[in-house]
């Protein structure tokens, strides 16, 4: 072999070795491939009531006398009334309640209700005491038990003791103070009357509403059941005490999840939103504000750095459901692909707001993450609507309304708020990879 020829084969060797190396280079640098199972859990433990609270008169005791008033101030939208009970003090087990759910506080177009609603308030017995002919001397007259059902007392009662109409005792008047909030005076009239009576301290509350239902029509008490322990302590001796905190213990969060929007991207901006920022007008507006994820996934879709968007559903609903009396929340779960050095984005409406929604940070989630990852996922306030006290403002979409608009900056929702406390995000979204 002659030695041109020797050193061409040596050259051609050396050139596919180089080949060969180069071309594993390049498959060491080619990302491969990952299947990632994505599930977001509403875990939220849902409260029925969105707001209660107590009132009592300003003397010693602490009662309402004839001539005197208390004011409650609250937060309601369409669909959701006001209750509320006290006990007719010189009484053995009597109290006015709205009968229920409550006092209506919008008409049918939505026009808020103000003025005199009076006659909605009515005269109820309790069930636990036998009646005696009520005066300021009830107290020393002997208490006899009976165990009735709850029922109203109209005119006169089955020991043939008389009573005015509740609406003549008590007056009730109702004014909107603008934004969704309410202030309803409650007046003690019975002075000079033959049912002259103070007014024990009381209990007041108002219902969540889902899919144009109350989730707790009969808060304080059911006509035609027999009473509560709580109750019955407010009714016979005018103490709140034990009720209240009952009704303490039923109000709080309560919200469905939207459509989850999940994204893989790659580099270092998140492809939704940034924390500081406006909102840009690609979608996040939509889904913040009605859960609707159409013209946010469309936009996404253009940019190059997003690599694939999906929407997971709930099934039947669409939307994720609370933890209610115990039942698991709604979950879903969804497999796709990632690979190495992705990232991962995602979005979802706190339903009942006017525009909060969960989400990953301005630097996203890791793709190759494994294991819970609830501690990454934020509540923002996406700064295009007006808020209201969530789950009881009229111009939340999911109550029915059309946001107010606002121009602000895309901020986290802080914790407690103007309006109420909120549990810690991973104790309302649970989100998991594996």
């Amino acid at each position: 072999m002659t030695r041109e020829r020797k050193r061409s084969l040596k050259w051609l060797c050396f050139a596919a070795m180089s080949l060969v190396i180069a071309a594993c280079k390049r498959d060491d640098k080619k990302p491969a491939d990952h299947m990632t199972t994505i599930t977001v859990e509403n875990v939220l433990d849902a409260k029925p009531l969105v707001q209660s609270g107590t009132f009592m008169g300003e003397g010693t005791p602490p009662v309402v006398f004839p001539g005197q008033s208390i004011s409650i101030r609250f937060s309601a939208a369409m669909g959701q009334s006001l209750t509320f009970t006290t006990m007719y003090g010189w009484s053995k087990d009597l109290f006015f309640a709205p009968e229920n759910p409550g006092i209506m506080l919008y008409d049918e177009d939505g026009t808020p209700i103000e003025g005199d609603v009076s006659s909605q308030i009515k005269l109820w017995d309790n069930g636990s005491k036998i009646n005696q002919a009520p005066g300021s001397d009830i107290g020393d007259k002997p208490t006899i038990d009976e165990s009735k059902a709850i029922s109203e007392i109209t005119g006169m009662d089955e020991q043939g003791n008389n009573y005015l109409p509740a609406s003549q005792l008590v007056q009730a008047d109702l004014s909107y103070d603008g934004d969704s909030y309410f202030t309803l005076t409650l007046k003690n009239t019975s002075g000079g009357t033959v049912n002259e009576t103070p007014l024990s301290p009381g209990v007041w509350a108002i219902s969540y509403v889902a899919g144009g239902e109350l989730l707790t029509p009969t808060p304080l008490y059911h006509a035609g059941e027999m009473t509560t322990e709580e109750l019955t302590l407010l009714a016979e001796t005018g103490d709140n005490t034990m009720l209240g905190e009952h009704i303490t213990g039923m109000t709080g969060i309560f919200t469905p999840l939207s459509p989850i929007l999940v994204v893989v991207y790659s580099g270092d901006e998140n492809p939704i939103f940034m924390e500081g920022e406006k909102d840009r007008g690609e979608g996040l507006k939509e889904l913040a504000q009605m859960g609707s994820t159409d013209m946010l996934v469309a936009a996404l879709e253009a940019k190059v750095a997003v690599k694939s968007v999906y929407v997971l559903p709930a099934e039947n609903t669409g939307v994720l459901l609370p933890v209610i009396n115990g039942q698991p929340g709604s979950s879903v779960s969804m497999e796709f692909t990632i690979n190495k050095g992705d990232r991962l984005a995602i979005a979802t409406m706190y339903g009942l707001s006017n525009d909060w929604f969960f989400a990953t940070p301005d630097e996203g989630i890791d793709g190759m993450r494994k294991g819970d990852i609830s501690n990454q996922i934020m509540l923002y306030d996406n700064g295009t609507a007006v808020n209201e006290f969530p789950g009881a403002g009229m111009s939340q979409a999911a109550m029915g309304g059309t946001p107010i608009a606002e121009d602000e900056n895309i901020m986290a929702v802080p914790n407690p708020n103007a309006f109420t406390t909120l549990p810690q995000v991973k104790d309302m979204v649970r989100v998991k990879l594996n």
